[in-house]
């Protein structure tokens, strides 16, 4: 397994299109503390980005030896919006033309309704021409909230290019297991996994929205600390499953402190078997 860092952790928690350090910044880190590739996102590189900042990163990373894992290609979809985040999907050529530039062989997406469903299959087939994957994060107000509604989901898509990005802090939101049961269900699609940590209860300073539990109560915790998930028996299970693909670290992290979670968690990931 290949420890990943995205630009998240760059960003606040409610604040996703601006980051508190430059790619720069990021990518010197990352190389420092070992990370093997970076996940790139809007708020350093995205779809409105000019060509030449485009280019200047990919010469940035490759200077770091620093390919990228997963893009992210505009804000709709990480902020997760109703209306515009499935957009993507309905215009993906730019969207994969900048996966290309930056040599991303996964892009994430957003999908909302059974109406974005045959969009998607579309976008996968115009990915598949050029050898990319597309890929959904488990996520709140999707329709990858649920074990069962994801797995649906992915059947109906039916396209070998789509995958899952499981995401256990997402799936605790929604009340969904995600220990090994879920992992063992959900391993011949994923794609990428997602690491970012709470600790769930009433007296939670932040709270997500869902569809399927309503409003939900947390307090973001870091990622290598005893409090909220429980990431090694996550990490041996998808070992066990002979999972080879990208760890990511992706909690946001200005309000906790970005060196130290960058420094931190591939410390903690790295004493449980990721990147070695």
């Amino acid at each position: 397994m290949k420890l990943s860092l995205s630009v998240r952790v760059a960003e606040k928690f409610l604040a996703k299109r601006e980051a508190n350090m430059t790619l720069q910044q990021l990518a010197s880190l990352a190389a420092q503390h070992g990370y093997d590739a970076l996940c790139m996102r809007a708020s350093q590189v995205g779809v409105h980005s000019p060509r030449e900042t485009v280019g200047a990163a990919r010469a940035l990373l490759a200077e770091h030896d620093l390919p990228v894992s997963m893009l992210t290609g505009d804000f709709p979809i990480p902020e997760n919006s109703d209306d515009e985040g499935p957009q993507a999907l309905r215009h993906i050529t730019p969207y994969l033309d900048l996966a290309e530039q930056l040599g991303a062989p996964l892009l994430r997406v957003c999908i909302k309704t059974d109406e974005d469903l045959e969009w998607t299959r579309r976008a996968c087939d115009e990915a598949a021409e050029r050898g990319l994957q597309l890929a959904h994060q488990c996520h709140t107000r999707s329709l990858f909230e649920e074990v069962d509604r994801a797995l649906a989901t992915i059947a109906s898509i039916a396209r070998p290019n789509f995958g899952l990005i499981y995401e256990p802090a997402n799936l605790e939101l929604c009340g969904q297991d995600y220990g090994l049961d879920t992992i063992r269900r959900f391993a011949p699609h994923i794609f990428n996994v997602y690491l970012q940590n709470h600790v769930i209860g009433p007296d939670g300073d932040s709270v997500l929205e869902t569809w399927c539990r309503g409003e939900v109560r947390f307090r973001q915790v870091p990622i290598w600390t005893d409090e909220g998930i429980d990431f090694a028996p996550i990490i041996a299970a998808l070992s066990d499953l002979d999972y080879r693909g990208h760890i990511t670290i992706h909690q946001a992290s200005a309000d906790l402190g970005t060196e130290a979670a960058v420094a931190e968690s591939a410390r903690y990931l790295r004493s449980l078997g990721v990147g070695d």
